[in-house]
């Protein structure tokens, strides 16, 4: 990253194709993937099963299509999804489990955007007519508003306990699954293995352009792929991005111990500065949540200022604001961003 480059950690989705990626597209064999003869995406659909430890995987254009598509296969119109209150599926995907599933759900607390077995015991409804019924618990693992949490295995296999008792499906939000394994030095299938369906995303800190994937038993990917057409994500000629995320396989999962790292980096000297906080220790993976003093100015003053000295991050409430590292922030680009903030922060008595 030149010097005068901008230092954008609005998110891990804005990512470019490495060199090598782009090669990797251009030279992708391709076919009509709606007609399932392409090659590329076959074989990645293949690589992902076998990553998540499942027998069918099936490429979908974007997160929100992998979460939703795998939510209207295992749910009916009336069901109920249990998630955490700060789930992904619930803020981010405009309301699709009740639009496009005709499901609503379930809300649960917890510190940093997990849940317990016994919070979940205690939601799973009745079965009695005049109740939704549980069908489905979903975990998001790296959790993006709790900060980028891991989950523990250890609760996670409490829960399916609970799942299995009552017949309750599970699902598996994982976009960043893959911090979370680097994170944790544990493999996808020690996680997966728990859940009915896995979502997991390219587009994030993997570093391809477009596209996510679902796993699961054979049978539910049968019905994901009718409504990935439903939903009109059936694409053609994909190879092309397909072989995006196969080179994001081979290239980019052991790196992101780095973003990890940039991101401590980063928050450890956000903790030393005046007028923000930040919890140190809930920094596990990639992303950093800070909070800013009412006396310092609000989080959206504090993001414009730094926007002047090129450096990107994005409110996400009055008094906080989100940054996340990812392969394009360098260490050197955690310097420039360490200085603006330095400069923001003291500059005009705190107030900005």
């Amino acid at each position: 990253m030149s010097q005068g480059a901008v230092v954008d950690l609005r998110s891990d989705t804005v990512t470019r194709p490495s060199p090598g990626m782009r090669k990797a597209m251009a030279d992708a064999e391709v076919g009509d993937d709606v007609f399932g003869d392409d090659p590329t995406v076959n074989r990645l659909q293949e690589r992902v099963a076998q990553l998540l430890g499942k027998e069918a995987a099936i490429y979908v254009a974007s997160g929100s299509m992998a979460n939703q598509t795998a939510i209207r296969s295992q749910t009916q119109p009336g069901d109920e999804i249990i998630a955490h209150a700060d789930s992904h599926i619930y803020h981010y995907e405009a309301g699709a489990p009740a639009g496009l599933s005709g499901c609503s759900m379930r809300l649960l607390t917890g510190p940093r955007g997990t849940f317990d077995a016994a919070a979940v015991r205690a939601a799973i409804r009745p079965t009695d007519s005049h109740f939704p019924q549980s069908a489905l618990i979903v975990v998001e693992n790296t959790h993006n508003r709790g900060g980028g949490t891991c989950w523990s295995i250890d609760e996670i296999a409490r829960i399916r306990g609970v799942a299995d008792e009552f017949r309750v499906r599970m699902h598996l939000d994982g976009a960043r699954l893959m911090n979370a394994c680097v994170a944790k030095g544990h493999s996808p299938t020690q996680y997966t293995k728990y859940f009915d369906t896995v979502s997991m995303c390219f587009s994030k800190g993997l570093g391809a352009p477009v596209g996510s994937a679902v796993a699961g038993t054979k049978e539910t990917i049968k019905r994901v792929h009718r409504f990935r057409k439903m939903f009109g994500g059936g694409m053609r000629q994909a190879g092309i991005i397909a072989a995006a995320a196969l080179y994001a396989l081979d290239h980019n999962i052991d790196r992101l111990a780095e973003d990890h790292a940039n991101a401590k980096r980063l928050a450890s000297a956000i903790a030393d500065m005046p007028g923000v906080s930040i919890d140190v220790e809930a920094v596990e993976t990639n992303i950093l949540y800070v909070d800013v003093n009412e006396s310092t100015g609000s989080a959206k003053s504090v993001c414009d200022a730094l926007r002047e000295h090129q450096v990107w991050v994005i409110p996400t409430a009055p008094q906080r604001f989100r940054a996340v590292t990812h392969l394009d922030v360098s260490a050197e680009a955690i310097d420039r961003a360490i200085a603006a903030l330095k400069r923001v922060l003291s500059s005009s008595g705190n107030r900005v």
